[in-house]
């Protein structure tokens, strides 16, 4: 809208238009609100997926170690059964 129409316009008609522009600098408040408490959310969410990716990573170690441990303990085991099978 331009000066000139803005001039013409009454005084209630121009509180009518202040009034609306509040309502809606409200809504957008509001808007702006949601959206960032939804990226709060997202990125505490991107944060943990880090921490939950990072200790599915340790525990794979854990896992491969105790893999690992597992067939040298058979391993033993089965050496020891054929050791013990030729002194019969």
């Amino acid at each position: 809208m331009t000066d000139k129409e803005l001039r013409r316009l009454s005084r209630k008609e121009l509180l009518e238009m202040l009034i609306e522009q509040m309502n809606e600098n409200e809504e957008l408040k509001q808007k702006l609100d949601r959206a960032e408490s939804e990226l709060k959310d997202r990125n505490i969410m991107i944060e943990n997926a880090g921490s939950l990716a990072e200790a599915a990573l340790k525990l794979n170690d854990v896992f491969e170690a105790a893999d690992r441990a597992a067939q040298q303990y058979l391993e033993n085991v089965r050496r020891m059964a054929e050791e013990g099978n030729d002194v019969s």
